[in-house]
């Protein structure tokens, strides 16, 4: 039950990393609606940096609440949604 509570926080913590992200990069030709694809892909890229964190960092005791899992999701929160703020929107 404990990795599941420490996989939700990593959902909202992407969540919130990503509207963080949205604040700091402003796009100025933005159309409106990217707000939902920018919190899923925050999302999705908090619970892959949370696992690759753990499976990297917790050795002994695989959890999800951990130092490791919190840095990896945080870290590959931010760096997808850059990725999706900066590159790839640009692009579109």
């Amino acid at each position: 039950m404990e990795n599941w509570i420490g996989i939700g926080v990593w959902i909202i913590m992407g969540a919130l990393i990503a509207l963080v992200m949205r604040i700091l990069i402003k796009r100025p030709e933005e159309t409106p609606g990217h707000v939902p694809v920018l919190l899923a892909i925050g999302a999705f890229g908090a619970v892959i940096g949370g696992m690759l964190g753990v499976g990297i960092f917790e050795f002994d005791e695989p959890l999800a609440l951990s130092a490791g899992g919190m840095a990896g999701a945080a870290v590959f929160a931010v760096f997808m949604s850059f990725v999706y703020r900066w590159g790839i929107r640009g692009l579109i």
